[in-house]
């Protein structure tokens, strides 16, 4: 089934990434719109929108709602992508609905793109399901993300803003924070983090122009305290699962939503709150695994934001880093080592395989004009090869951290997964 439902899938990548609405209009107007059946809450924002998804998807299912969440990108299987109660829809239902699409496409029209057809699944399967509430991530940007259809969310959420995707979002805060706020409807509460002057100030001019409801959020604070790792936002104690203070930030917008939706009528107790949050994961984001019992670190640290909240964290562990990275053409590689090199660590760079890779030579040369005091820095066709040899190496005091793109971290995950690898969540 995996191989049939890449197959039909890869049909779809040829049309590449393309922004606007009207495709994905046309194709759910004739699925029966489903996505005017599903009430949704929709989030936005550079980084952060996952982990906001995964908290919220957790408490409500916690709270005994049916719960719907679309993410992207997958790490391992398509399926991951859409959940129904935090469990992925199985591969052979996906298909199935996959195909349904499939026959309703006008092939006499332009053609949808791989995400809307994966987006029409999520509003299909949703609708099809007996469901109570979906969290839906934005793929990229807003107001043309092939999510942004439906009229009335129950809350649109804004996680960050920096700056990605500036090729086809805009080369200011400004024009990207613009594209995020696309996703704010009339009447519905806007739950904002902290975001740049430039961006505030559009997201702030935006939100006045139609009166809307909105509250900005200010990060949670860690219960010192506390014999586990609990977290306090306005009078909300809960347990904070995921790693790195980013998720102080994360977990408020979550819990401020909540509350937001407590008032609208929405029964989420505080032990549902408390125990949702307690269960929540989110794969690949500052994620300790064990791999051939040695200790290892991923993250995507796809951009220079989420970069700074790896090196935040890493600098807590008092370690020199052995980075192994590998990083897309389209990303700013020299930001990204800015924010993440330091002297006494070590680079070894690889590709990512089957997507637009930037070449381990070429960015070397980068790495070496960030920061000339590197012990080493190395190159290799794939990622298992440097794993190998660092490994050999390694001492207690330092760590070895996977990072660099999420394609990255799927293609080792999809590997180590297979038969006779080892694979042991901290």
């Amino acid at each position: 089934m995996t191989k049939n439902l890449e197959s039909l899938l890869q049909s779809y990548q040829k049309f590449g990434i393309n922004l606007g609405l009207e495709r994905i209009k046309k194709l759910l107007q004739s699925l029966d719109n489903p996505q005017q059946k599903v009430p949704i809450i929709h989030v936005a924002g550079t980084n952060g929108k996952g982990s906001v998804c995964a908290y919220l998807s957790s408490i409500f299912t916690q709270a005994g709602y049916q719960t719907g969440r679309f993410t992207s990108p997958h790490l391992v299987n398509w399926n991951e992508r859409i959940c129904l109660n935090e469990k992925p829809i199985t591969e052979e239902k996906l298909f199935n609905i996959l195909k349904k699409i499939q026959k309703v496409i006008d092939l006499n029209s332009e053609s949808p793109t791989q995400f809307e057809v994966i987006t029409a699944a999520a509003w299909v399967y949703f609708d099809t399901s007996e469901f109570d509430i979906a969290i839906m991530e934005v793929g990229l940007g807003g107001r043309l993300d092939a999510t942004n259809v439906s009229d009335r969310p129950l809350a649109s959420i804004i996680t960050s803003i920096s700056r990605e995707h500036w090729q086809r979002l805009g080369d200011t805060l400004a024009k990207i924070a613009s594209e995020k706020a696309g996703i704010l409807k009339k009447e519905c509460p806007v739950i904002i983090g902290d975001l740049p002057q430039e961006a505030k100030e559009v997201v702030e001019n935006k939100i006045k122009t139609l009166n809307w409801p909105h509250i900005w959020v200010k990060s949670a604070k860690r219960i010192p305290q506390h014999p586990q790792n609990w977290a306090k936002y306005q009078d909300i104690e809960y347990p904070l699962p995921l790693n790195g203070d980013i998720q102080l930030h994360n977990s408020a917008l979550a819990i401020a939503t909540c509350q937001i939706l407590q008032q609208k009528g929405w029964n989420l107790s505080l032990e549902s709150i408390q125990e949702g949050m307690k269960k929540a994961r989110w794969r690949g984001r500052i994620e300790w695994i064990t791999w051939e019992e040695q200790k290892i670190l991923i993250d995507g640290a796809h951009n220079v934001a989420s970069a700074q909240v790896l090196r935040e964290y890493v600098d807590t562990l008092n370690t020199n880093i052995i980075w192994v990275m590998g990083i897309l053409s389209t990303k700013d590689h020299q930001g990204i080592f800015q924010a993440l090199l330091r002297s006494q660590d070590e680079l070894h760079l690889v590709p990512v395989p089957d997507h637009s890779t930037a070449l381990t030579e070429n960015i070397a040369q980068i790495a070496i004009k960030v920061n000339p005091d590197l012990i080493t820095i190395n190159t290799y066709d794939d990622l298992f090869l440097a794993l190998e040899t660092v490994k050999k190496t390694v001492n207690h005091h330092q760590t070895i951290v996977i990072c660099g793109s999420l394609y990255l971290l799927g293609y080792f995950l999809s590997t180590i997964n297979k038969p006779n690898q080892s694979y042991i969540i901290k």
